[in-house]
This record gives C-alpha cells, sequence and structure tokens, in this order.
C-alpha cells in the first residue's frame, strides 16, 4: 500500500524531466523512488476501501489515513461497527496498534512486521513501511520496450547486504510515459513468486496522477486478494509530528 504513506516531488515535473533512455542506476532509483512517495508526499490525507477475499469470507473495511513523510503515519478503521475505532501508528521506528474493544495499546515488535494486517494479504510492513526503498535494494533496469502495446520499464530491485527486508527480490513494470506503475512481484529468498500487486483506474487526485486502485494476490492462494481502493487523497495538509502521539491513536478523532 508497498502500501505506504518523504518528500518527492510531483510526479508532473517527474515524467518531463525523464526524456531520454535510462543509462544510470541513479536514474532507475529516482524513477522507483517517486513511485514509493507516489502516495504520500510530505504530507497527506486520505480516505479508502480495503476489500479481502478469502476462501471462506469476503469482507470491506474502510479507513482514513494521515501521514508525515516516511516517518509518521495513523490509519484509522472506520467500518465494519466491530472493528471501527482500530487505529495503528508508525512514528520512526516504532509502531502501536490500539484495539478499542479491549481498550489496550500493542507496540508490534519487528519479529511481527511480516504478519497480516487486519486479516488482509497486505502485512504490517506493507502499511507502515519502515524506510524507502531505495534505501534497502539496488535497482536495476531488467526490461525496456513494448509489451501489450504499452512502452514500460521493467525494474529489478535486489536487497542491499546489510539490509533488513523480507522479500529476496521484487520486480516492477512502470509505464513510460506518464511514470505510473502497473504491476509489482515480489518474490522470496528462493526466487520463488509469492505474491503479485496490480494497480488500475489511474485518475487525478490531490493534484497527481495515481492509480486509485490496487490488488494484491496471493501466488499459492490465487482465489484469494486484497484490494485497496482511494475515494479521498490529499497532500500537503500541515501535520505535525505531535499529532502522530499515543494518546491520537486512542482518540476517535
Amino acid at each position: 500500500m508497498k502500501f505506504s504513506w518523504s518528500k518527492a516531488a510531483p510526479l508532473v515535473i517527474a515524467a518531463t524531466s525523464i526524456g531520454s533512455p535510462l543509462t544510470a542506476q541513479e536514474t532507475a532509483a529516482e524513477i522507483v523512488d517517486r513511485i514509493d512517495q507516489m502516495w504520500r508526499g510530505e504530507s497527506s490525507r486520505a480516505a479508502m476501501e480495503m476489500t479481502v477475499v478469502t476462501e471462506h469470507w469476503t469482507r470491506t473495511i474502510e479507513m482514513t489515513a494521515v501521514s508525515l513523510g516516511s516517518t509518521h503515519s495513523l490509519i484509522r478503521i472506520l467500518a465494519p461497527r466491530r472493528d471501527a475505532g482500530t487505529a495503528t501508528l508508525k512514528v520512526d521506528n516504532d509502531i502501536w496498534n490500539y484495539l478499542p474493544r479491549v481498550d489496550r495499546t500493542i507496540k508490534i515488535p519487528s519479529s511481527m512486521m511480516g504478519s497480516s494486517w487486519m486479516g488482509s494479504h497486505m502485512t504490517n510492513d506493507d502499511l507502515v513501511k519502515e524506510s524507502r526503498i531505495i534505501e534497502d535494494y539496488d535497482i536495476d533496469v531488467s526490461f525496456s520496450g513494448v509489451r501489450d502495446g504499452t512502452d514500460v520499464w521493467e525494474f529489478t530491485l535486489t536487497p542491499k547486504e546489510e539490509a533488513a527486508v523480507i522479500w529476496g527480490s521484487i520486480v516492477e513494470e512502470v509505464r513510460k510515459d506518464d511514470l505510473m506503475p502497473t504491476w509489482v512481484r515480489y518474490f522470496d529468498e528462493r526466487g520463488d513468486l509469492v505474491r503479485t500487486l496490480t494497480f488500475d483506474d489511474y485518475r487525478t487526485m490531490g493534484g497527481r496522477l495515481i492509480p486509485a486502485h490496487m490488488t494484491m494476490i496471493p501466488i499459492d492462494k490465487p482465489e484469494e486478494s486484497t484490494s485497496f481502493r482511494y475515494n479521498e487523497l490529499e497532500f500537503g495538509i500541515g501535520v505535525e509530528e505531535s499529532f502522530f502521539s499515543l494518546r491520537r491513536l486512542r482518540s476517535e478523532r
């Protein structure tokens, strides 16, 4: 959502400033970083829906998210009623969940970053990234050309030796004309494909073009999925670091 919520140049600037073929890894990294920061901006507020489909049930969760760069974020569940008020707070490298039904705040250890969030196919790491992709991965162009009638780049992301990440590699396809991602594939350390994230419904929200809908599909359960749809998104909301507090985590406002 990596679902992520850093200061980034507007995508329109990125699109007009890259007019020649990629020749340096730094350029590839710049593009991947802009995409990584696409939904966040310096600060942002979003309203969205998450729909989880499993073998036994389907449910839709409504939520809001507020972020400040890549270091602070607060996600709050609005519906369904039994989950309303449940919230996730990230401040730097610390993450907490608030469970209103038992009025309890739980700090999430790093060992649980790969665990499912709200019963979805997304992980805690997807929802509240600990760092930017370019800090953890070396990025190379693995394909450049036309696929299915669209001119695209394919980037392969390989973890840096010191990076504490859960993926063996990540492969991402990006449209050249507007720098919109089309899909991301996540591989384990053995090189086996684990899950695929696809993007669609490209529209302008908050003054920038984004994919307003994305779907995560686990390879071992292809009939299941988790999808996110952005209903509202604004940037530059002027939120301060003091907003992201344990008191706010427990608050309904």
